[in-house]
């Protein structure tokens, strides 16, 4: 038995580092860290280190960014850090060359009860489809995507009210005390595994500008989770007419009414203080949005500077 395991950890959006930080918390041997390349970003598009870069470079824990996962380049320097065990959260598919190099194996954190909600965005789909739990699995890596034998799992209740960064804060921390008992277990060599079914329950795909736009004759509540399992990013989107004019907007918080109404469908009906959509069943009031050009505000500070005509509606996207 190896009492503290040489660690590499692969991972990239703040997701992982708080992963990585409970790590190196609670002193385990993290020798060296993989994540993705610097990319350019925003208006000046200078390039930007991944959240799981910046963390590592102020722990000053070794750093590899590869291009190419299969490169002679990149399997040598992994080599060279004589890992025993691999830990991978939110990083992209490993090819078997580096997922079966460590004698411990490699283990993937994923946020979702496996086998339901594999793929890119499961924190975003167990809430847009209205689950009411969800939990974060550690498993061993494969050759396929979210399949291989499950180590541990652990729940967690979703909140009628809860959005994605509510949802993305409590399973990571959840996600960091599996990790660090999923570590504990396969060190003892004290653990048994689980096989997942060949077909998934529930898939979680990536995020699209066609998947993630609202279809108004929805009914009030998939509307309503839609927009809050997508707030703040990517945010819910979709187009309204106003003064014939037509405008791209996002959508970060809304309440529902479920009522029966002749209103037609798209049409939208405001006071001084709210604006309503009505919709299959009932009304969506929105309550934070943003209009294309516009910051992001509340639905109070917004009708002070912009006024919707009696026409106003939203059109499909």
């Amino acid at each position: 038995m190896i009492d503290r395991p040489k660690i590499v950890f692969f991972g990239t959006p703040g997701f992982a580092v708080g992963i990585l930080k409970a790590l190196i918390e609670n002193n385990y041997n993290i020798v060296g860290v993989v994540t993705a390349v610097d990319k350019k970003a925003g208006r000046g598009k200078k390039l930007r280190q991944s959240d799981v870069k910046q963390y590592a470079l102020a722990q000053e824990i070794p750093i590899l960014q590869p291009k190419n996962l299969k490169s002679d380049e990149f399997i040598a320097d992994l080599e060279d850090l004589k890992a025993d065990l691999q830990i991978i959260v939110a990083f992209r598919m490993l090819p078997e060359v580096v997922w079966a190099m460590p004698k411990m194996g490699t283990f993937n954190l994923h946020a979702s009860l496996l086998p339901a909600y594999r793929g890119a965005a499961p924190i975003n789909w167990a809430i847009i489809n209205g689950e009411t739990e969800t939990g974060v699995t550690s498993f061993f890596i494969d050759n396929k995507i979210d399949t291989g034998e499950i180590l541990l799992q652990e729940k967690v209740a979703i909140g009628i009210a809860d959005n994605v960064a509510d949802l993305h804060d409590t399973l990571m921390e959840l996600g960091a005390e599996v990790v660090l008992k999923t570590v504990d277990l396969i060190v003892a060599g004290d653990y048994k595994t689980q096989k997942q079914p060949d077909k998934a329950l529930t898939n979680a795909p990536k995020l699209y500008k066609t998947n993630t736009s609202i279809d108004w004759n929805d009914t009030p509540i998939n509307i309503y989770n839609k927009i809050r399992g997508l707030s703040p990013y990517p945010a819910a989107w979709c187009n309204l007419i106003s003064d014939k004019q037509e405008y791209k907007l996002k959508l970060y918080k809304t309440h529902i009414e479920e009522v029966l109404h002749d209103q037609e469908i798209g049409s939208i009906l405001t006071t001084k203080k709210t604006l309503k959509v009505a919709v299959k069943g009932g009304f969506v009031f929105i309550d934070e949005m943003q209009l294309s050009g516009k910051k992001r505000m509340d639905i109070n500070s917004l009708l002070n500077g912009f006024s919707f005509t009696k026409d106003a509606k939203m059109i499909p996207s």
